[in-house]
């Protein structure tokens, strides 16, 4: 079943006096389930997909539909709605508060919601242990490695249980052993809670755990066979 689709979608930038095109007539399915990278030089449009499937962004022309809904017709407040519900964003600087308990910061997502507190904490501490770090509940974003901050911001984006995560970088700012760490733990949400990956990297290495690796080159995609 096709997860997202973008159908013939361009992007262009305003600066100054000038249109910039980013994206131009891009067509792309994403399957339910899929690991997906997306690899190519600076500038070629790979964080602009991720910000029109994750609704930050509209595309200049064409539809961007997740599931059944094209996400391009609904207002600010609908969005808001839907993202919070059905998208988890992991970045490569972990944008954790740094005042903050890992177990607080990973509740921060479900403060938009109705839940009460006592359900937001055992949500939160259900998303710190399905990614390994239940001995982690009260240490703050100082007090743990960058390989364990990068955990505390995957929690966050899988505490709502959404069926997409988008990953921008999530190994940039980590050593190669975290790295590894960190992208196992992806390929684990991905094979077996059946969350569906989107993650931009500049790393071979880290393309090598996605089932299915796309290039871009100047806003057009460029699909790459996968290593076995």
């Amino acid at each position: 079943m096709t997860a997202i689709s973008l159908v013939d979608v361009s992007k262009s930038y305003v600066r100054g006096q000038n249109q910039v095109p980013v994206l131009e007539r891009l067509d792309l399915d994403i399957q339910e389930g899929e690991f997906v990278s997306l690899m190519g030089p600076s500038g070629s449009g790979k964080t602009t997909i991720l910000n029109l499937i994750g609704g930050l962004d509209r595309p200049s022309t064409g539809e961007v539909r997740v599931g059944e809904q094209n996400i391009v017709s609904l207002n600010g407040a609908e969005l808001a709605r839907w993202r919070a519900s059905q998208v988890g964003f992991v970045f490569q600087f972990y944008n954790l508060m740094p005042m903050l308990s890992a177990v607080a910061n990973v509740e921060l997502p479900l403060l938009l919601t109705n839940l009460d507190a006592g359900e937001r904490r055992r949500r939160a501490e259900l998303a710190l242990k399905v990614v390994g770090l239940a001995d982690r509940l009260s240490h703050k974003p100082n007090e743990m490695s960058g390989g364990q901050q990068q955990r505390v911001g995957i929690a966050r984006a899988i505490v709502a249980d959404p069926s997409i995560l988008l990953c921008d970088e999530p190994t940039g700012d980590l050593d190669r052993h975290s790295a590894d760490e960190t992208l196992a733990l992806l390929a684990e949400l991905n094979s077996k809670h059946k969350k569906t990956i989107i993650m931009v990297t500049h790393d071979p290495k880290a393309a090598d755990y996605a089932s299915r690796r796309l290039e871009m080159d100047k806003g057009r995609l460029v699909e790459k066979a996968q290593a076995c």
